[in-house]
């Protein structure tokens, strides 16, 4: 058996890790790029959401790699996710790969149905042995997520542009072989190393705060999100991005003793507007915009897959939270004709708008 998996940003790492230190021989998808695209586009429905698209053509190179086993994760309600491995099954199946998928579907609360799946791919090794290992990929995803939340911190003030994206991969790289639970935290606090020796520059004045809500493919994965976290810190702005995959796997994954205590909050925040779950993170793009301006940032960027049936219910709400609270807000609807150079423009704007909106402010607090 060799095993594979879409990326989603640093996801492939802990689950390397996971599928490795089991038993199980493991094809990585080659990076994403044009050519993935153009694959999966391909081969995928016309009207699939971008991340379905993006998914397939991970597959197919994966397959032109020597895979022969995916594990897809599966999902509930409203959210088209849930159809992906059969959508996926039928057309690999149509392209003459004999491919096995095997779906981790959401234990909505137990971890049994999940333990289930994973003990076909684990060469019968014992469920104390599979914790053990479980348990060092969540540390993985932890520490890849302290390192993400620093480097984003660190950009918006390096003096060389792209030193900080440099270090942050360095550091994922030590990541990637850390094997044992001091190695983990190690390499963390090597990676931290690395990004803190990126030469910083004074800031002149408080950097503009946005915060990013959305998919949670599109906000994690850097190809398809145009690379909007670099693009923004690297323009001086600090991001604050709302989805992070040790939060999701607590939320959906984990008994709810275990929920980030933020959950609740969330969807308090969202109730006038929004008061019931529309599949995705719909509900949590609501909400999440709500908190931002709660919190004083001075906008919101709103990433959706064209199509995305949650995201659309949320970006025909925001607008009019948006007024409500005083926080600018752009909404980004992406697929593979999105281009680097409009999505550049857009943002610039906006960018402009929210300075000449702080500036109001002084000047009107002056008066």
């Amino acid at each position: 058996m060799k095993v594979t998996f879409p990326h989603m940003g640093p996801l492939w790492i802990p689950l390397k890790t996971v599928f490795e230190e089991l038993g199980t021989e493991v094809v990585v998808p080659p990076p994403i790029t044009k050519k993935t695209v153009t694959l999966g586009v391909r081969h995928s429905p016309e009207f699939a959401c971008f991340p379905l698209k993006v998914n397939m053509g991970n597959f197919i190179e994966a397959m032109e790699h020597g895979a022969d086993t995916i594990i897809m994760a599966g999902g509930t309600g409203p959210c088209r996710f849930g159809y992906y491995a059969e959508v996926q099954r039928e057309v690999l199946l149509d392209l003459g790969y004999n491919s096995e998928i095997i779906v981790l579907e959401p234990p909505q609360g137990s971890l049994r149905g999940l333990l289930a799946n994973i003990k076909r791919i684990a060469n019968h090794k014992s469920w104390t042995e599979i914790w053990k290992v479980i348990q060092l990929g969540w540390q993985q995803i932890i520490a890849l997520d302290e390192l993400h939340k620093l480097s984003l911190k660190i950009r918006i003030s390096e003096k060389e542009k792209g030193a900080t994206t440099k270090a942050y991969e360095k550091a994922q790289v030590l990541m990637v072989d850390a094997r044992t639970f001091a190695g983990v935290a190690q390499a963390l606090e090597e990676g931290k190393e690395l990004l803190h020796s990126v030469n910083q520059k004074q800031l002149i004045q408080p950097p503009l705060k946005i915060g990013i809500v959305g998919e949670i493919y599109m906000v994690l994965e850097p190809y398809a999100n145009l690379e909007i976290e670099r693009t923004l810190g690297e323009m001086g702005v600090e991001v604050d991005r709302s989805i992070y995959l040790g939060h999701w796997i607590k939320e959906h994954l984990l008994p709810k003793v275990f929920q980030p205590k933020d959950v609740e909050e969330i969807k308090r925040a969202a109730l006038n507007y929004l008061d019931h779950f529309v599949g995705g993170h719909g509900l949590e793009s609501v909400g999440q915009t709500i908190l931002y301006s709660q919190r004083n940032f001075d906008g919101v960027v709103h990433i959706l897959p064209f199509t995305c049936t949650p995201e659309i219910v949320a970006q025909s709400i925001l607008p009019e939270v948006s007024k409500d609270y005083q926080i600018p807000l752009i909404s980004f609807s992406m697929d593979e004709h999105s281009g680097r150079a409009g999505f550049i423009t857009r943002m610039e704007a906006f960018l402009d708008l929210l300075s000449q909106k702080r500036e109001s402010k002084k000047l009107s607090g002056a008066v």
